[in-house]
C-alpha cells in the first residue's frame, strides 16, 4: 500500500456500520415492545410514525456506537500492550501491518447490514469478524514473535477478553438479582 493513511477512516466506518445494523434491529424490537405495552398510541399524538422510528433508531444507534467505540479503545490498548510484552519489534512495523484488520471489520460491518432481522445473525457476523481479524493479527505480527511470544500473545488476549466478558456478565447478573430482590412480591 503506497499511502499508509488510506484506510485510516475504516475503523470509524466499521463502527458506524455495526452500530447501524444493531440499531436497526434494536429499533424494530423497541417498536414492538412499545406497541405491546401501549405507549405507542400515546406517542403518535406527539410524533409521526417516521419520527418515532427515527428517534428510536438514533438513540439505539448512539448506544451501540458508544459500546463499539469503547470496545475499539480496549482492543487497541490490549494489542499495543501485548506487542510491548511479547514482540521483538521496537520500530512499530507490526502496528503498521495490522492496520489492514480495519478492512476486515469494515467488510464485516457491511455484511451485517444484510442480517438486521436476526440478532443471532448479527452476533455471529460480529464475532466471526472479530475472530478473523484476530487470526489476521496473529499472522501479521508473527514474524516479530518467538514461539513462546506468540503463545503468550494469544493467551494474553484470551485472558483479557475472557476476564472482561466474565466481569460484565457477573456485574449484570448481580444488578439483575438486586433489582429482582428489591421488588415487592
Amino acid at each position: 500500500m503506497k499511502n499508509t493513511y488510506l484506510i485510516g477512516h475504516f475503523p470509524l466506518i466499521s463502527i458506524i456500520l455495526f452500530s447501524l445494523s444493531f440499531g436497526l434491529y434494536g429499533e424494530m424490537e423497541a417498536l414492538i415492545l412499545i406497541q405491546k405495552i401501549g405507549i405507542y398510541k400515546g406517542m403518535l399524538e406527539f410524533l409521526s410514525k417516521a419520527e418515532i422510528k427515527l428517534a428510536l433508531l438514533l438513540v439505539i444507534f448512539l448506544l451501540f456506537f458508544m459500546l463499539f467505540s469503547a470496545l475499539k479503545l480496549i482492543s487497541d490498548t490490549a494489542i499495543e500492550v501485548s506487542l510491548l510484552f511479547f514482540s521483538k519489534d521496537s520500530d512499530g512495523n507490526g502496528l503498521k501491518r495490522i492496520r489492514m484488520a480495519a478492512v476486515i471489520f469494515a467488510a464485516g460491518g457491511a455484511v451485517s447490514l444484510v442480517s438486521v432481522q436476526s440478532l443471532t445473525g448479527l452476533a455471529a457476523i460480529f464475532l466471526g469478524t472479530a475472530f478473523i481479524a484476530f487470526i489476521y493479527f496473529v499472522f501479521a505480527v508473527s514474524p516479530n514473535l518467538s514461539m513462546p511470544g506468540m503463545i503468550g500473545l494469544i493467551f494474553f488476549h484470551t485472558i483479557i477478553w475472557a476476564s472482561f466478558i466474565l466481569l460484565v456478565a457477573y456485574s449484570s447478573l448481580k444488578l439483575y438479582n438486586s433489582i429482582m430482590n428489591s421488588l415487592p412480591i
